[in-house]
């Protein structure tokens, strides 16, 4: 079956989404270390899912949905991994999309990007899994005057509703097991420490 035809199963649950997540290969299993510098035997890989826009789009719109009518704005994400995610719920929203960058170790907008004072901001994440990266975000946005509204996210490893007084929507909420390096049982087994995504210094 063309990864595509998964389209045409009925979408209800994240019982299907996690499914759908699945046949684009986003799950990897082994012994990751994650971009929050724990590890973790379960590793999300929502890049993998933009290889085939088909699916993206259907996901982006599922994303949006709870914040049609929120009056959004401006969408806004971490770099590297959120900017597809922020143009395209944007997009689906009739917003604005910016994303953030580290400047010395701190997130802040660039490019010129700027918002306008009380502007309501929506806040959009690949994988959300201690939540830092979300919160810096929201801490960039409020400093410049914006008005944040709520968190989207593709997949919500975190398995939590609210991130601080924010709501979090998810398209799958997917706790999945972490462990600090100094008492994770896979390196205790001897188990390969394989290295994903852009950096290990952001919290994720």
């Amino acid at each position: 079956m063309r990864i595509e035809q998964t389209l045409n199963l009925p979408i209800q649950d994240d019982r299907d989404w996690s499914r759908l997540l699945e046949e684009v290969a986003m799950v990897e299993r082994g012994h990751f270390l994650l971009s929050s510098g724990l590890h973790s035997p379960v590793y999300i890989q929502v890049a993998r899912l933009l290889q085939h826009p088909s699916i993206a789009t259907s996901v982006f719109a599922a994303i949006a949905r709870p914040f049609v009518d929120r009056e959004i704005q401006l969408v806004a994400g971490p770099a590297i991994g959120a900017v597809i995610i922020a143009y395209e719920v944007a997009r689906y929203l009739n917003a604005r999309a910016v994303w953030t960058e580290r400047v010395d170790g701190r997130m802040a907008l660039r490019r010129s990007f700027s918002v306008a004072p009380g502007e309501r901001a929506l806040i959009v994440e690949d994988v959300i899994t201690t939540g830092g990266s979300v919160l810096e975000v929201r801490e960039t946005l409020l400093s410049a005057g914006a008005d944040v509204v709520g968190i989207a996210a593709v997949v919500d490893r975190l398995g939590t509703d609210r991130l601080g007084d924010l709501p979090v929507e998810a398209l799958v909420r997917l706790p999945l097991p972490t462990y600090p390096p100094e008492a994770c049982p896979l390196c205790a087994e001897g188990m390969p420490l394989i290295k994903r995504g852009s950096r290990v210094d952001r919290p994720g």
